[in-house]
């Protein structure tokens, strides 16, 4: 009983001592497991209690408690002064001057291109013509076959594109989508139809596998050609100034007839020749025509009360056209000093 006593005091000397060097809470958390843990000190001298007599091991026993309350107030006690003193440095250190002026907040910009969509969609909206939408994975029968290019056709040698099986392809053009509306409303019919479109073309200047398209369709009783030409006109006038001058060269669409190719005065040089024109001072913007009345009946439609117009835009070369841009590759490299001209 004597020797476990002793060991008890000299513990809570032990203790004692320990606790005064103490300076972190990482320290407090291993004085404790040192001598309160479930293998501390106090605990292995109280294990030994076995060998005592049942009137010694009460007397012990009270004194193991004793000091094992003395230990953790004093451990506590001095704990919270660390944990204290502790936080007190930690605010400090992250203490914010807020006097200090506020770091720039750096704002993007819309992208060239999608300015130039959002220009083009506005001019044809305030024309009455609605937007319509369809899926970018799209399936042959609408992307060639409802557009009278059958398998085997030689337009789509110059439409290839990405397939994902035979029947599922990435569209080439975004005229899928005025089938599907033509399938599903009755006319008049009044929509321009932009979004991404996919060709395995080589990416050069003027080139890309991805690109955007913006498709217009009419479809009314008594749409001319007329009609066509003065709507194409406004557009030009729109967004590249009145001084535009544009001009219509006979082409062969197979869901179009007659078809033709819109050029447009040069941008560059105003029609007198340069670079950007190749010399001639114009520029293809755009292919056209009157629906094909297979097209029409294809879908519905009778083409002898309804005719109809279609149009599609590239996006990309209006854009270049629109601000000055000579390589379609400046528009998908997200180059930050290129785009930032464009805010």
């Amino acid at each position: 009983m004597s020797d476990l006593k002793t060991s008890l005091l000299s513990i809570q000397q032990e203790f004692k001592c320990q606790v005064l060097s103490v300076k972190t809470s990482t320290e407090a958390d291993s004085l404790r497991v040192r001598f309160l843990g479930k293998k501390g000190e106090l605990t292995a001298v109280l294990r030994a209690m076995g060998s005592l007599s049942a009137e010694e091991r009460p007397v012990i026993g009270q004194l193991a408690n004793d000091i094992r309350s003395e230990m953790e107030e004093t451990l506590s006690s001095h704990l919270s002064g660390i944990v204290a003193g502790e936080k007190a440095a930690q605010l400090a250190a992250q203490t914010i001057d807020v006097t200090l002026p506020a770091k720039p907040v750096v704002m993007g910009g819309r992208h060239p291109m999608y300015k130039a969509i959002d220009e083009i969609c506005d001019i044809f909206l305030g024309l009455g013509y609605v937007i319509a939408e369809g899926p970018e994975v799209e399936y042959d029968h609408y992307n060639f076959e409802k557009l009278r290019i059958p398998k085997g056709h030689p337009a789509r040698d110059t439409q290839d594109t990405f397939y994902i099986t035979d029947n599922i392809l990435l569209r080439t053009q975004t005229s899928p989508v005025q089938i599907r509306v033509m399938e599903n409303s009755k006319p008049p019919i009044k929509i321009i139809c932009p979004g991404k479109v996919y060709r395995s073309d080589a990416l050069d200047s003027t080139h890309s596998p991805i690109f955007h398209q913006i498709e217009g369709l009419v479809v009314d009783q008594g749409v001319t050609m007329g009609d066509l030409v003065g709507s194409l006109q406004l557009f030009a006038h729109k967004l590249f100034g009145v001084n535009t001058k544009m001009r219509l060269r006979p082409h062969h669409f197979p869901f179009t007839e007659p078809s033709c190719e819109v050029d447009l005065t040069c941008w560059s040089c105003g029609g007198k020749g340069c670079r950007v024109c190749k010399g001639e001072g114009w520029v293809e913007v755009l292919g056209a025509g009157m629906v094909h009345p297979e097209v029409l009946a294809g879908c519905g439609i009778d083409p002898e009360i309804y005719s109809g117009f279609a149009f599609g835009i590239g996006v990309e070369r209006t854009a270049m056209g629109r601000f000055g841009i000579d390589d379609i590759r400046n528009l998908f490299e997200n180059d930050v000093r290129f785009l930032r001209q464009f805010k």
